[in-house]
């Protein structure tokens, strides 16, 4: 007897009434593709839950593809067997037997969506919890922090019995909530601003400015993979990539020094806003975290802001530096944000920029000069990359940079 399906909850979206069938169709949607290596399978969908049918194919790699569908609050690898008790009785001990270890504790958790079953739930726990500590020997009922916690459910279709529940990423499904345009620069911050504006179900597509020869295609690469980090939960991120080397020296020569950052970040996030509207996207995210660097004031944000109208979503603005590193080496994008090859954030950086810059001087400096046919241009020369884990990029191409 081996487990033949894995049961899938749904966390928030359980809160979503009517609507919840978009989201549903969307989670279906996502964990098709993250297990599109697995043929056999085949996902059921109900109106509290999903179930993954195995059909063979071996359960933990799975369910280590599962942990990064965004939608899932929990899952449970389960044994379905027929609705009388002595098959729950079998199925349970048979998963009790694979997971106990001598001195090990259990408890029995039942639930019952088919009131008409002859058991209630207390009946259920007290009738197969009897029948392990009969024939297991060395294991005791711990009710409170029991080491397995063997999950009874009873549906109107059948039995389900699990020995685990595994903590989903919970969210949204990705794509229900809309898209928005990451500005995607390659340091630590803004792929993690990405992955949880992703959490909560809004696609992205990614916006890098790159300025040759300042910067270099290894810097370049180095967002490339970035987006490859992403993508292994959304399935493919689209890459803008702006060339920004002609506007950013035109900064250097026009803008007084201490100008230069807030006029350099208002700049990109005209042409980020144009994307957006190409693009069709509904917000742009950045990985700001208030009062990090000096164009992270509440000041400078504000001049900067003031060249768009469109939502701005900043999920990092309250968190430390600490609490973004530890995210980004939960999602392996640490160490290639830290690959030394600077973007174009870290060229031509004043000694002392202005962290309280005045909107009304960044404005009055910049009409001195006429931007948009610069702007124009590097939108028009924008390049753009999928990046998809349908199709990953050879490898071999990769080391030819290095």
């Amino acid at each position: 007897m081996n487990y033949d399906r894995i049961l899938i909850r749904y966390g928030e979206m359980s809160l979503k009434g009517r609507n919840r069938k978009h989201f549903v169709l969307k989670l279906k949607k996502n964990i098709k593709f993250i297990l599109r290596n697995f043929k056999n399978i085949r996902i059921e969908s109900e109106w509290d839950r999903m179930y993954i049918q195995l059909n063979g194919e071996p359960v933990e790699p799975v369910m280590l593809g599962l942990k990064k569908v965004f939608g899932i609050q929990s899952f449970s690898p389960a044994i379905k067997t027929e609705k009388n008790i002595d098959a729950i009785r079998s199925a349970a001990l048979h998963i009790i037997n694979r997971a106990h270890k001598s001195g090990n504790t259990f408890k029995v958790s039942a639930r019952r969506s088919d009131k008409s079953f002859e058991y209630d739930t207390n009946g259920l726990n007290h009738a197969v919890g009897a029948h392990i500590l009969i024939n297991v020997e060395d294991i005791k009922v711990n009710v409170k922090n029991p080491d397995i916690n063997l999950i009874v459910e009873i549906r109107h279709d059948a039995a389900y019995i699990s020995g685990e529940v595994i903590q989903g990423a919970g969210g949204f499904p990705i794509a229900s909530s809309g898209k928005a345009m990451l500005m995607l620069s390659g340091g630590i911050d803004s792929p993690v601003a990405g992955f949880l504006t992703m959490k909560r179900g809004v696609a992205i597509e990614a916006v890098h400015f790159h300025s040759p020869p300042f910067t270099s295609e290894r810097a370049k690469q180095k967002v490339i993979d970035l987006a490859h980090k992403l993508a292994e939960y959304s399935g493919s991120v689209k890459i803008h990539i702006v060339p920004f080397t002609k506007i950013q020296e035109t900064i250097h020569k026009e803008i007084p020094e201490g100008y230069s950052m807030t006029s350099t970040r208002r700049m990109m996030l005209k042409i980020t806003e144009e994307l957006r509207k190409k693009h069709e996207g509904l917000a742009i995210i950045t990985g700001e975290s208030l009062g990090q660097v000096a164009s992270q004031t509440m000041d400078s944000m504000y001049a900067i802001n003031d060249v768009t109208s469109t939502p701005i979503l900043r999920p990092l603005i309250t968190m430390d530096k600490i609490d973004i590193i530890k995210i980004a080496e939960e999602i392996d994008t640490l160490e290639i944000s830290n690959r030394p090859y600077e973007d174009c954030c870290t060229i031509f950086t004043p000694p002392s920029p202005k962290t309280r810059p005045r909107l009304e001087k960044v404005v009055s400096f910049e009409q001195k000069y006429e931007w948009e046919p610069l702007l124009s241009e590097a939108i028009e020369n924008t390049e753009t990359i999928m990046v998809s884990e349908r199709k990953k990029q050879n490898d071999n191409d990769v080391q030819d940079l290095f």
